[in-house]
């Protein structure tokens, strides 16, 4: 056991209760018999997947979404159940489970920690009632707050809360207050991300010059309060909500991990720094993605084709399922292992590059690093090669260097 390779486990649940207007993740309102079918179709994929992965410890867990929250409490303990028959868990491994507020009970808190969910992301997004309905969340402020001290209350001593800055109508003011009202609460973790319109969402009709609405299933009502939406903070006051962000939670105790992630030491998400670091992972669910041994693929994102497709064997599962699968080269790795790592504050393991491509990442990238040095961009210190604060906020054109020709 001590030989096994360490895995990641990502459970997409595709089911939200609205979809948010800025939302561009694989996720839709599903009925009851909807969500009956995917969770039995998702227990039946648990089972033929660990074949895969035999030789793998699995050292987190993720269930996310979707709002994960809003399947019966049923079904999130019997997708655990099949995860602990099926895999090689670590005792230790970190367990997550994606919630809002509105969709989580006492009682089925309480399951979750039974079941070995040990860690619980929150969605607030803002502390600001209107803001909140300008995004199109169903929960209020205080309905938030209720949640969060349900979760407590059920034993949870590791809590992310998600934020969203630069959204509309938003003002430093306001940003500031969700910041402060945020840290109050002291969660453990706390990721702030700034709002990225993305084609294909209503908020891409309204703020990326697109007027024409009807794939989208709104009525004339709805429509017209997405178009009288007030306009997004411009780029100075974008700008002015990052650093806010930044040195706002560095006062109340929170250290910078990664570009948009801050954690009270010791809590950093260690699901997403395997990401960030290179570790294989498996994604279940609809339209999940996978990275093993140097390939990546995912799930097909077809509702009807998952759940009608046939498993039963390994040969069949993989034509029924897995899409795009792409044996990446070593140069894609490399940039990957430069574009991932920069990410954490902590930077690149110089001695990692040479671990994992057999040359020195000055042999490879020795006039990138020289250049980004010199414009005080990248700096080495403790074997490691980070961006500084200047270079993380120009990290589009850092990384960008770091692409082979």
């Amino acid at each position: 056991m001590m030989n096994k390779k360490k895995l990641e486990i990502y459970v997409h649940i595709p089911f939200c209760a609205k979809k948010c207007a800025y939302c561009d993740f694989l996720s839709f309102p599903g009925n009851m018999r909807m969500r009956r079918e995917y969770t039995d179709k998702l227990l039946e994929e648990i089972r033929i997947q660990s074949s895969f992965v035999r030789e793998y410890q699995v050292d987190t867990i993720f269930l996310g979404g979707g709002t994960p929250s809003v399947l019966d409490v049923s079904d999130i303990t019997a997708i655990m159940g099949a995860l602990k028959e099926h895999y090689d868990i670590a005792p230790d491994a970190e367990i997550t489970i994606e919630v809002n507020p509105g969709t989580v009970k006492m009682e089925g808190l309480v399951a979750y920690r039974e079941a070995g969910i040990n860690r619980v992301s929150m969605g607030l997004q803002s502390a600001d009632d209107t803001e909140l309905r300008y995004l199109g969340r169903i929960h209020t402020y205080d309905e938030f707050l209720k949640s969060f001290q349900r979760v407590r209350m059920a034993g949870f001593t590791n809590v992310n809360v998600d934020l969203i800055s630069a959204i509309p109508g938003q003002t430093p003011e306001s940003w500031r207050n969700t910041l402060k009202k945020t840290a109050m609460l002291k969660p453990e973790h706390i990721s702030a991300y700034s709002l990225i319109v993305e084609e294909g969402t209503p908020f891409y009709d309204r703020y990326g010059g697109h007027v024409e609405m009807e794939s989208y299933e709104m009525s004339p009502e709805e429509r017209r309060r997405l178009m009288a939406l007030p306009d997004l903070p411009d780029e100075d006051t974008e700008r002015e909500m990052y650093y806010m962000t930044r040195n706002c939670l560095a006062e109340q105790g929170y250290e910078r991990y990664e570009i948009s992630n801050y954690a009270r030491p010791g809590f950093e998400c260690r699901h997403n720094v395997g990401y960030w670091t290179g570790t294989g992972y498996l994604g279940l669910g609809l339209g999940a993605s996978s990275y093993l041994e140097g390939c990546r693929f995912h799930n097909t994102s077809d509702f009807q084709s998952y759940v009608s497709a046939h498993f039963d064997d390994e040969a069949e599962f993989c034509q029924a399922l897995r899409q795009d699968m792409e044996q990446l080269s070593v140069k894609s790795k490399m940039e990957e292992f430069m574009f991932l790592g920069l990410r954490l504050t902590r930077g690149v393991s110089a001695e990692g590059f040479i671990t994992r491509f057999g040359q020195s990442i000055r042999n490879v990238y020795g006039g990138v690093i020289d250049k980004l040095e010199r414009e005080g961009l990248l700096e080495h210190k403790n074997g490691y090669y980070h961006l500084t604060e200047r270079g993380l906020d120009l990290s589009n054109y850092a990384m960008s260097l770091f692409l082979l020709d």
